[in-house]
């Protein structure tokens, strides 16, 4: 069975920074990742790669801006009194929020006496990512999982058709 959209897989992966050859996140370790194909749960350009893979099958694949350009509009300028509590160090990462109250991590991208410019751009933006991709299992998405977006495990799905997940 090969990937295509709404095909569950379950993959081994490691992406590197493909200039400096640092490994950034690896999970062949750990817990395969499992998502469904075509729901966007993957970098764009390397679920379009992995498209057409098989059981068994093993790419690498190289994507330039895999989380996207850096924008110089992500930078913003914030007058230092809100950060009188923070010994301020450049570069550094501070826990902040986002527009809908989601927890973002940001980055100190300067400062002075008056104000502090800080990055909301995703860490990796900007970077050439290299993905070496192992396919361990492939097979179709069920109705539950391809209405939900999410992969559900034997005895997870009622069977109801809401993709409630419920028991």
């Amino acid at each position: 069975m090969i990937l295509e959209t709404n095909k569950v897989i379950k993959l081994i992966y490691q992406a590197y920074d493909n200039e400096t050859g640092v490994l950034l996140d690896s999970n062949i370790e750990g817990k395969p990742l499992e998502l469904i194909m075509g729901k966007n749960q993957l970098v764009a350009d390397l679920e379009k790669e992995i498209k057409g893979m098989e059981k068994g099958e093993e790419k690498t694949v190289i994507v330039s801006n895999a989380y996207g350009k850096v924008k110089s509009e992500a930078i913003k300028e914030y007058p230092i009194e809100q950060f009188e509590n923070i010994d301020l160090k450049l570069g550094m990462t501070l826990a902040s929020f986002d527009s809908d109250g989601n927890q973002v991590y940001v980055k100190v991208a300067g400062f002075d006496e008056n104000s502090v410019k800080i990055d909301f751009n995703h860490p990796l933006s900007g970077k050439t990512i290299k993905f070496y991709v192992k396919v361990l299992d492939v097979r179709d998405a069920t109705d539950d999982e391809i209405y939900s977006g999410e992969v559900y495990y034997e005895g997870d799905s009622c069977g109801c058709g809401s993709g409630c997940g419920c028991k």
